[in-house]
């Protein structure tokens, strides 16, 4: 058994936890929970407040500043769905949608996950102000 540094014994549990693939999606979770507790709380002007930070990248003259709500739509969402796409492309070509049988279920439920939310909205509200949306 080797001896392991300080450091190594902080970073190898760190390393096992980042490394398990579900992680992603819990993280994503308590986080949505945690916002949606936060924004709802008594402390949700605080919240709001913090999307209207200013944040800024430059150096001198060339500096591109925006708000953090701005950031995260606009930049971190773009980045976002490229990965994404970049996830689909390589499952399309080589991975558990290769086939059409394959792809066939799960191709519908994106489809269907799209218009049936729409057709929703359109029965709701037909023959009202807002059914143009």
């Amino acid at each position: 058994m080797t001896n392991k540094t300080p450091i190594e014994k902080i970073i190898a549990p760190v390393s096992r936890f980042i490394h398990l693939e579900y992680i992603s999606g819990i993280v994503l979770l308590i986080s949505v929970i945690i916002a949606i507790i936060w924004a709802n709380s008594d402390w949700h002007e605080m919240y709001h407040h913090i999307w209207e930070i200013n944040f800024s990248i430059g150096f001198k003259t060339n500096v591109l500043g925006h708000i953090l709500h701005i950031w995260i739509n606009d930049g971190l969402m773009a980045i976002f769905f490229f990965v994404i796409g970049l996830e689909l492309k390589r499952e399309f070509m080589d991975g558990e949608l290769s086939s059409f049988r394959k792809s066939a279920l799960p191709m519908s439920a994106a489809l269907g996950g799209m218009i049936v939310p729409a057709l929703i909205y359109f029965m709701i509200n037909k023959g009202t102000d807002a059914d143009h949306g």
